[in-house]
């Protein structure tokens, strides 16, 4: 991937999102312009920064020896399943890593495996907290995800799919969707004082609908 954020930076990272249901964005911020909380946030299906990559790689070959494979699959793992890598952007980072002498590779069959050197470790420590975090970072989003997906499509505790309003035009529904794939993002694993503000602004909102005028059925949101 090829994102705006290169370098080691030490952002925090943030969960953001748009409507449409979940498949949101997520990234380090505060950013640059963009879409998403913070601005300048990552798009689900798109990769880490050079310098990221790298340095979680660094991290994962901590626990072992892998084959590229590996990485993707715990990077996938810790993702919930959100974040997956191509094998386009993994192989070539090993190889950049091996060149540099952060990692040696060995023959395992038609594979290569790759384990961390003490190069590597030691310019993983320099970068250790950019490791902790972009890897804290994707679980959380991973997570966030995966409780909004559910929460969207109205798998918690039996709840029936999500419907449309029938009747209105389709920027009525397109609007509701949007509001409700906001709440399910920015709950998740929200503090209770945000949870309060966005009560407030539900609130807000339903007043200003009813405002609004006209008559008819209730509105199941």
């Amino acid at each position: 991937m090829h994102s705006h954020w290169h370098g080691e930076g030490r952002e925090s990272w943030q969960f953001g999102g748009r409507g449409g249901g979940p498949g949101a964005g997520w990234g380090r911020g505060p950013g640059r312009g963009g879409r998403g909380f913070g601005g300048g946030a990552f798009r689900v299906g798109k990769m880490l920064a050079d310098g990221d990559l790298r340095v979680v790689v660094l991290a994962l070959l901590t626990d072992g020896p892998r084959h590229g494979y590996d990485i993707i699959k715990a990077l996938e793992e810790r993702s919930h399943g959100v974040y997956s890598p191509s094998p386009g952007v993994v192989y070539p980072t090993l190889t950049y890593l091996e060149e540099v002498g952060y990692v040696s590779a060995a023959a395992d069959g038609n594979k290569k495996v790759y384990t961390i050197t003490d190069t590597g470790r030691a310019h993983l420590e320099e970068n250790r907290d950019l490791a902790d975090m972009v890897l804290d970072g994707i679980e959380k989003f991973g997570r966030r995800m995966a409780q909004a997906k559910a929460w969207w499509e109205g798998e918690r505790k039996g709840k029936s799919r999500d419907r449309d309003i029938p009747g209105v035009i389709d920027e009525v529904n397109e609007a509701r969707r949007d509001l409700k794939a906001a709440i399910a993002e920015k709950l998740a694993d929200a503090a209770e004082d945000v949870q309060r503000r966005i009560a407030k602004a539900m609130r807000d909102a339903a007043e200003a609908i009813r405002k609004a005028g006209g008559k008819g059925d209730t509105i199941d949101l």
